[in-house]
């Protein structure tokens, strides 16, 4: 039997892999889809093709990345080598994303760095995501390392969201402060990628069982898998509403909240922080109620918040900011819960096949993570073209009709809301709860 309760020194040490995969999660879904439209003058339509089709790229590698992780064999395990290595290659491409080294087109520059750094990306948070199956058996301290994730995960999404855009703005906007952010970003991923590499070096590594002989023997046995197939479902789906929501953040700010300078920061602010002073509330309620009702509360919560913030235009601006921090609350709970349950599966997996194939298991999980967080710029870019919004190659955006303002206001409010409620009915037969994985290992 493995450790069951991991040292703080260990949990520490993972949670800070959450300042890699927060920064990447957040800032391109940020400021990726408005540096194209008001920097580099793309049209929306097109500029959601760019961002898209890079992570949609994702659904291909990450299950390979998985696949590979599975089969690696080191004095420090199957996966800490790809967390230092993926991580490095990270914090280069993504620096080179914002760096528009050519004085025109360097929009497909751009995109060919976004599509070299999400395979970097793969290959870092695959394994990192599959850790927390092999490091404890026990139940309760899964949900407890990933709170201290998720709770890493906020500060990396406050530092990364509400500074980026700030210090963008430091450096004069344009294509001078993108790069100025990218270099900030890229050093936020270094100190993640080191950070987690060496604070997991004495964390147990799992058994090492046998896996599937073939890639296509692997997808069969997660196709078998009812409990993660309905959380992988409803997770991907969530995670498009969110990114949805979090693309629109900058237009948000500039079109319904006319604060272009301050608006995004105080949004990430209010968004992140409340979320930090929750997490152990979300620890209790979990222990209480469960993880799947937990779960659904946390939803529940941010989907209601979303749709009132439709009524921002006749809201004061501290309203519209602490429902902003309602949201922020609902999502670190999805998050929690979410990330706490996905190592459940994988345990219920190996016990009962005896095979070990926990990187297969995230390379899917992270795979449909990716392109539910690449598709949600996608969907906001959509309502922006058919809205009629105007793209800018000034750095500043451009005045905009009625009409445009209207779908920025509901692509950041009422359809993220529909989105992640609806996803919940993906979660209905989810039965995996801790009486049923005892009786499993027993």
């Amino acid at each position: 039997m493995r450790t069951q309760v991991l040292p703080g020194r260990v949990r520490a040490g993972y949670a800070l892999g959450s300042l890699v995969t927060g920064a990447f999660g957040t800032v391109p879904g940020l400021l990726l889809l408005p540096y194209l439209t008001d920097t580099l003058g793309v049209a929306a339509g097109v500029a959601g093709l760019l961002v898209l089709a890079p992570k949609a790229w994702d659904v291909l590698i990450n299950p390979v990345a998985g696949r590979i992780s599975d089969r690696t064999r080191t004095s420090m395990g199957a996966r800490r080598p790809f967390l230092l290595v993926g991580g490095l290659a990270l914090a280069v491409l993504f620096a080179a994303i914002f760096a528009a080294p050519f004085q025109q087109d360097s929009a497909p520059y751009a995109a060919v760095m976004f599509l070299l750094a999400a395979t970097a990306f793969a290959f870092y948070q695959v394994p990192y995501v599959a850790m927390p199956a092999e490091m404890t058996d026990d139940y309760a301290e899964r949900t407890r390392l990933m709170t201290w994730r998720v709770a890493i995960l906020a500060v990396a999404i406050l530092v990364s969201g509400a500074l980026s855009p700030m210090v963008t703005k430091q450096f004069g906007d344009g294509i001078p402060g993108h790069r100025a952010m990218g270099i900030f970003v890229a050093a936020l991923i270094l100190v993640g990628t080191f950070g987690s590499f060496f604070g997991t070096r004495a964390a147990p590594t799992g058994k090492v069982l046998p896996s599937e002989p073939s890639f296509a023997a692997q997808l069969k046995v997660v196709r078998g898998n009812r409990p993660f197939r309905l959380l992988l479902t409803c997770y991907v789906v969530q995670a498009a509403g969110i990114a949805t929501m979090l693309a629109g953040v900058s237009y948000f700010a500039t079109q319904i909240l006319v604060s272009p300078d301050t608006g995004a920061t105080l949004l990430f602010a209010c968004f992140v922080g409340p979320a930090l002073l929750v997490m152990p509330i979300w620890t209790r309620v979990g222990q209480r109620v469960g993880k799947l009702r937990a779960y659904v509360f946390a939803s529940v919560l941010f989907a209601a918040a979303a749709a009132l913030l439709a009524l921002a235009p006749f809201l004061p601006a501290v309203a519209v900011y602490v429902l902003t921090g309602l949201v922020g609350s609902g999502y670190a709970g999805q998050q929690v819960f979410g990330m706490a349950m996905l190592p459940d599966c994988i345990a219920f997996d190996a016990h009962r096949t005896g095979r070990r194939q926990a990187g297969v298991f995230t390379g899917l999980w992270t795979a449909g993570e990716t392109f539910g967080m690449a598709l949600g710029p996608g969907v906001f870019a959509v309502l922006l073209a058919v809205s009629g919004y105007v793209s800018s190659s000034s750095g500043e955006a451009a005045l905009q009709s009625d009409t445009a303002k209207l779908g920025v206001l509901l692509g950041f409010t009422v359809v993220p809301a529909i989105v992640v409620a609806s996803a919940l009915i993906g979660l209905r037969g989810y039965d995996l709860d801790e009486r049923r994985l005892t009786e499993e290992v027993s």
